[in-house]
């Protein structure tokens, strides 16, 4: 059975199996990738390297053992949300949103730089109902019918989402719809999937990142911040078991980000993020679920020789 059609059964299955025992069987998959270093746990190893460098390898693998673990709950939680009533799933996310994000949506929208942390369809779903409609971009994936699972899941919580594929002019989709409607712009830019990204400074290391969140918002003159997602446990919503917790997600926004005029904007204020993000990543390095190449050391020369003469 292909990868498309497991994800269908499983959105069509696990919400109807409670949610302790699907939390439980993702978390001892997750075990068994940790311990035999299988798939992406190298990458993911290598990649806290960067955040923890003076870490030693007990403290390394631990961190890696609890960044997996919390992957593993952000696919647990997709699959169990269709089973969630809207006001247990709405509890389950503290956005914690400070008043300047409210009163910038007064006048316009909003663009929030995302790492891959946490649950942000969980974010997405609150912040959508919260803030304003979230807008965002999704990669299409393969096979295509696994997309439009994942499309038509963002879009049940209510998100705008938009395709990254090829030929597509994403940066003037996400603009117009910015700049003609309020909405909280939510972009996971913590990697680079095309060859128009910037390399900044990432917990001391070189790194591709997405220019999108910093282009839109000085394209448009809209504020910018960077936030961080985090899995924390949260009372259940039952008068049976009041000790009873669940997984929810706690946000930490950073900004409004800015930088001096000048030439370089997009860049500088890249960085500016970026920073942010690494203070974030220095405190809760088991959130950060990058199991993809991201620092410039890692990357494929080629890729990397193209991608900086694009």
């Amino acid at each position: 059975m292909d990868s498309g059609r497991l994800f269908t059964l499983a959105w069509k299955v696990l919400p109807k199996l409670p949610e302790g025992m699907i939390a439980s069987a993702f978390n001892l998959a997750a075990d068994q990738l940790w311990r035999g270093r299988k798939g992406s746990v190298p990458q993911l190893e290598k990649n806290l390297r960067r955040v923890l460098p003076d870490a030693d390898e007990a403290t390394l693998r631990e961190a890696s053992r609890a960044a997996l673990r919390s992957y593993a709950q952000y696919y647990a939680e997709i699959f169990t949300t269709p089973g969630l009533a809207p006001e247990d799933l709405y509890r389950r996310t503290a956005l914690n949103c400070p008043d300047s994000v409210h009163e910038a949506l007064r006048n316009g929208s909003v663009v929030l730089a995302l790492g891959h942390t946490g649950n942000w369809d969980y974010a997405g779903f609150q912040a959508s109902r919260e803030l304003a409609t979230v807008l965002t971009v999704a990669e299409v994936l393969t096979p295509r019918e696994l997309f439009e699972d994942f499309l038509r899941f963002r879009e049940s919580l209510g998100m705008e989402v938009i395709p990254l594929e090829k030929g597509a002019n994403v940066f003037g989709q996400l603009r117009s719809r910015a700049r003609d409607d309020v909405r909280t712009v939510a972009l996971l830019a913590d990697r680079d999937l095309t060859h128009n990204g910037i390399e900044v400074e990432l917990v001391g290391h070189r790194a591709r990142v997405a220019a999108g969140p910093a282009a839109l918002s000085h394209s448009l003159r809209i504020p910018l911040y960077f936030v961080g997602l985090r899995h924390v446990r949260v009372p259940a919503p039952t008068k049976l078991r009041p000790k009873r917790t669940v997984s929810g997600i706690e946000a930490k926004f950073y900004g409004p980000i800015t930088v001096d005029p000048g030439p370089n904007a997009v860049e500088r204020l890249t960085q500016a993020w970026a920073d942010a993000m690494s203070d974030w990543l220095r405190t809760y390095p088991e959130s950060w679920h990058m199991l993809q190449k991201v620092f410039v050391d890692d990357l494929d020369p080629d890729w990397l020789t193209e991608a900086r003469r694009a």
